[in-house]
């Protein structure tokens, strides 16, 4: 067997962001969390301190999303949303770039804006995951082709101490020209490039497309250490069934399919 059980739980950060989550929903989620022993929670920051109660013991860490999902917010408003998450236990943050700010070639703004939640995650013990939103990077910007930008970004990130350059949110929908939208999250494309983009001090993490164990196989296998998912509990015990049949590295392992 390629990965073992471990390994691969050890990927997911079990997604509990949809827009309706309610207080139940967050309690079964982590607590699927712990059943699971996943790496983490991804959650919002006003959940942080029950899922901290919530998982406490568990070896499940939790962290937080951060300007999200369009990250619009001030760098001070990131700052500080990222203090009081870290204050009610949360020991990862999953921070959105300023996208506008990206297409239009600021790039002295998005290095601040990153900057300043790694310097506050850093000083109180967290660790530090920056979203691109590729979906939106997809035409280009800034006098770069869309793979430049994502280079670019990668570059970037890494000089302002990020620990994780990553996908997605999961809620990037595109507006197509017939009014309908759609999303792709994680493809093997930008998995690849980003990987290749950063040093080996920064990892990579898929959000978005994911949603069986031979894409979360694929991740691993592009190099990518995290992986955002709701479908954890379909994903594990597909591989402790394929475990029983001897079967668990069968499949092609595709990604970038839709949202999470």
């Amino acid at each position: 067997m390629k990965y073992t059980y471990k390994q691969l739980a050890e990927m997911i950060d079990h997604s509990l962001l949809h827009p309706t989550l309610t207080d139940r929903e967050l309690e079964d989620g982590c607590r699927l969390a712990a059943q699971y022993q996943t790496a983490s929670v991804c959650i919002k920051p006003y959940a942080v301190k029950r899922a901290a109660d919530l998982l406490r013991g568990s070896g499940v860490r939790v962290g937080a999303v951060i300007g999200f999902p369009h990250g619009d917010s001030k760098t001070e408003s990131k700052r500080y949303e990222t203090q009081l998450a870290c204050q009610d236990g949360a020991v990862e943050i999953d921070m959105v770039i300023n996208i506008g700010k990206t297409l239009s070639g600021d790039w002295e703004y998005v290095e601040r804006d990153v900057q300043a939640v790694c310097n506050e995650a850093h000083q109180r013990g967290a660790k530090v995951k920056v979203i691109f939103e590729n979906d939106y990077l997809a035409k280009g910007g800034a006098d770069l082709n869309s793979d430049e930008l994502k280079q670019k970004l990668c570059q970037l990130c890494e000089r302002a101490g990020a620990d994780w350059v990553k996908t997605s949110t999961g809620y990037g929908f595109v507006k197509q020209p017939d009014g309908n939208y759609n999303y792709r999250g994680a493809t093997e494309h930008d998995l690849a490039l980003m990987r290749a983009s950063v040093s080996p001090k920064v990892q990579v993490k898929a959000a978005g497309g994911v949603r069986d164990l031979d894409g979360l196989i694929k991740v691993r296998d592009l190099g990518g250490t995290r992986c955002g998912a709701t479908a954890t509990a379909a994903m594990m015990d597909e591989y402790r069934r394929r475990e029983a049949a001897g079967t668990v590295d069968q499949g092609a392992g595709k990604i970038g399919t839709g949202g999470y």
